[in-house]
């Protein structure tokens, strides 16, 4: 028995990163899943490679049709709709207050915060339907800690906390769950970009995972499979009492440095 026997799951971002990785446990858990993304040969290539279960749909969660028809989609192919992992994102604008574009803000702010509005949204009102669901939106500690990320995205990312929080007060009394997962480091084509290493090899991946272990108590880098699990449980029955929560994967990050390096003990 998985904790997500028979249940439909539709994850964006799918294509790679931590958005393939829970996919990949929704499917060992006994979901069906359905992958949206904007990297089409690697959404294709990421279905195929996960198997007869999983399908592919591209999907820009920036544009309101675009997760309509993914929602659609996967309720036409399944009957149903169980799970919706609000994932797709990116850094987006980097640098000083003083010089972002209000175009590449506004940029931003849509594929991180818009589009899991529209996750909540379309996959809300066939979960309200149904009487049943949970929305899982991956936020970030940049959300809880102002210290982490780029300005822009940690401010959506704090917004998608609230969002989530709200969406959980209206939607609880019609039987559909709605978290937030907020990740630490965890070396992403997202993150490993962030260092300006978007295509490094396995040796520069670990000199980044060790940068990244340096503060967690915990004393290590995050991982997709820390995250997954998380997602996995949220999604599953068994949190069947949790909604409104914003639950951290990050080793400790959020809570402070590891106390080895506190100046004062």
């Amino acid at each position: 028995m998985g904790l997500l026997d028979g249940k439909v799951a539709v994850v964006t971002g799918g294509a790679r990163g931590l958005g393939f990785g829970m996919a990949g446990r929704f499917l060992e858990e006994g979901a069906k899943v359905v992958l949206g993304d904007v990297l089409v040969g690697e959404g294709e290539e990421a279905a195929a490679a996960l198997g007869s279960a999983a399908t592919f749909e591209r999907c820009d969660v920036t544009v309101e049709a675009d997760v309509a028809d993914l929602v659609a989609s996967a309720v036409a192919r399944h009957g149903r709709l169980d799970v919706m992992c609000n994932n797709a994102g990116a850094i987006g604008v980097r640098g000083s207050i003083l010089d972002i574009a209000a175009e590449d803000w506004d940029a931003t702010m849509a594929l991180l915060l818009r589009g899991a509005f529209f996750g909540m949204k379309h996959a809300g009102a066939v979960m309200v339907e149904q009487g049943s669901g949970s929305i899982v939106s991956t936020a970030s500690v940049a959300a809880l800690e102002p210290g982490n990320g780029p300005h822009v995205y940690g401010t959506a990312k704090a917004a998608l906390v609230h969002l989530t929080k709200r969406a959980a007060l209206e939607l609880g009394e019609r039987g559909v769950r709605v978290n937030a997962i907020c990740p630490g480091g965890v070396a992403t084509n997202m993150v490993l970009g962030l260092f300006g290493a978007g295509d490094a090899n396995a040796d520069q991946v670990e000199q980044i995972e060790q940068m990244m272990a340096f503060r967690p108590p915990m004393g290590r880098a995050g991982t997709v499979d820390d995250v997954s699990a998380v997602a996995a449980w949220l999604a599953s029955d068994e949190a069947s009492f949790v909604t409104g929560q914003a639950i951290a994967v990050d080793g400790g990050e959020s809570v402070g440095m590891k106390w080895s390096l506190q100046a004062v003990k």
